[in-house]
């Protein structure tokens, strides 16, 4: 099974989990704010539709999003409708993902993504259930890091960790969880390196910017490095 074709079958059961999760909210409930700033859960779902719609795009060559005003104009527009519109959206438009993503195609190909970023082709399925699974989380219906699968958790951290890679604000960092599993990052600024340790889910919300890393220890009397938005 390729790599793409795995990330499929998982991205279909964390949509599942999804859409049920979105079922189970009223009117109201959707329009109370999410953990993200200045977004209601509305606007959480919302952006999870247009995101599926434009990683089609991606996939058949298009731009990801016409610009960022259209990307979150439609974003705006979207977050207040009732929740049988945003639940019914929500599911086409991501079973429409899953199938550009299903269609034979060369997954080696280059594709590119949003503000000029480039990657495998075979690697959009995994940032498309990035998308669903800590968007999910960001909900606040009872999802929590925790509860994602651990070879998300684990990849995830491994796609964060690549981000980070030479930024510039960055220092060199080694990240540890309490398995053993060891990650590097940054490197781009002076300093370092710094050595962070903690559970998976904890280094993943600091990663993500989902939680502030005061569960995670720093070795060698450093400070945790201070991370750029995503």
């Amino acid at each position: 099974m390729t790599e793409h074709v795995h990330d499929l079958d998982a991205l279909r059961e964390a949509t599942a989990r999804l859409l049920s999760a979105t079922e189970k909210l009223d009117d109201s409930e959707l329009a109370r704010p999410s953990r993200l700033p200045g977004w209601s859960r509305g606007h959480v779902v919302a952006h999870l539709s247009r995101n599926a719609d434009a990683l089609v795009n991606v996939l058949q060559g298009r731009p990801m999003y016409a610009d960022s005003e259209t990307r979150d104009r439609d974003i705006e527009r979207d977050a207040p409708r009732p929740q049988a519109e945003q639940l019914a959206d929500l599911a086409e438009s991501a079973a429409g993902f899953v199938a550009a993503a299903a269609t034979p195609a060369d997954w080696s190909r280059t594709v590119t993504m949003r503000n000029g970023v480039t990657d495998s082709a075979s690697r959009i399925p995994f940032r498309r259930r990035g998308e669903v699974e800590l968007h999910h989380v960001d909900l606040g219906v009872g999802y929590e890091l925790e509860d994602l699968p651990d070879d998300f958790t684990a990849r995830e951290i491994d796609f964060l960790a690549e981000r980070f890679a030479g930024h510039p604000d960055v220092v060199s960092t080694a990240v540890a969880d309490d398995t053993g599993r060891i990650w590097t990052t940054g490197g781009g600024k002076e300093g370092g390196p710094v050595a962070v340790r903690g559970t998976a889910p904890e280094l993943l919300g600091w990663l993500s910017g989902r939680r502030d890393g005061s569960a995670l220890t720093v070795e060698g009397g450093h400070s945790l490095p201070a991370l750029p938005p995503l």
